[in-house]
């Protein structure tokens, strides 16, 4: 089990070589996710970026390691 509240910072999307597996969802995640620009430095605070990142992400439909809900406020555990 992936414990969802250590993954925040700086965030790679992948199409391989992931280190998690998503799936983005609009009810019932494990991790609420807001993109920010600056200060990604609490659960749930991803600054998306093209090089050095702290998680490589790649998007999925189906066997992800967890679910996430975009939001606008209050990121983190649901």
């Amino acid at each position: 089990m992936v414990d969802v509240m250590k993954i925040y910072g700086k965030i790679q999307f992948v199409t391989s070589w992931p280190d998690y597996k998503v799936k983005v969802v609009t009810s019932f995640p494990d991790l609420r996710v807001q993109k920010v620009t600056s200060f990604p430095d609490s659960p749930g605070k991803w600054l998306i970026t093209e090089s050095f990142p702290d998680f490589k992400i790649q998007i999925v439909d189906s066997f992800e390691d967890f679910k996430i809900q975009y939001v606008d406020s209050f990121p983190g555990k649901p």
